[in-house]
C-alpha cells in the first residue's frame, strides 16, 4: 500500500511541475492536430483564435513556411 501511495505522490508531483512550467512559459496549449506546422487550405496557420500570442505565433509560422519554401527551391 505504501508503494502505491508513493507512486501516486510521484505522479502528482510530476504533473504539478509540468503545469507550472506551462503556466510560466506563456505559450498557448494546442491539441495534437494543431500547431504552427498545420495549415489551412489557404496557407494560414491553425491557432486558437483567443490566444493572446496569436499574432506572434502566426508570424513565426509564416516565416517558417517562407524559409521552408526557400530551402525547397534551393535543393
Amino acid at each position: 500500500m505504501a508503494l502505491l501511495l508513493i507512486t501516486l505522490a510521484a505522479f502528482a508531483l510530476i504533473m504539478l511541475v509540468m503545469s507550472v512550467g506551462v503556466i510560466f512559459s506563456g505559450r498557448c496549449l494546442r491539441g495534437s492536430c494543431g500547431g504552427p506546422s498545420v495549415l489551412t487550405a489557404d496557407g494560414e496557420p491553425l491557432t486558437c483564435a483567443t490566444c493572446p500570442n496569436r499574432k506572434r505565433l502566426q508570424e513565426e509560422a509564416r516565416q517558417a513556411l517562407a524559409q521552408a519554401a526557400v530551402d525547397q527551391v534551393r535543393t
